[in-house]
């Protein structure tokens, strides 16, 4: 398991939940680039620095390890930002 690309130890930085991962410290993926913000950062006058977070997990299936990239990361109230 990895944020970001460091690796995370389970118990420590997230644990195994019934639905999905919970994580210790609070993650963000940045919503949708608006029209002007968009608009900004094609012309060079403004970046995004906003937080957004990435998750991988690897694992073992069937005998196989396997890699999932670019987990959603969906709140704990449920709503997915930008929606």
């Amino acid at each position: 398991m990895w944020v970001n690309g460091v690796e995370q130890q389970d118990g420590v930085d997230y644990v195994v939940t019934a639905r999905g991962l919970r994580f210790s410290k609070p993650l963000a993926k940045e919503g949708k680039l608006g029209f002007w913000r968009w608009t900004l950062i094609f012309f060079g006058i403004a970046g995004t620095y906003r937080k957004n977070d990435s998750v991988d997990v690897q694992y073992e299936a069937e005998g196989r390890t396997r890699l999932v990239t670019g987990l959603e990361i969906v709140p704990e109230d449920g709503n997915q930002a930008g929606r």
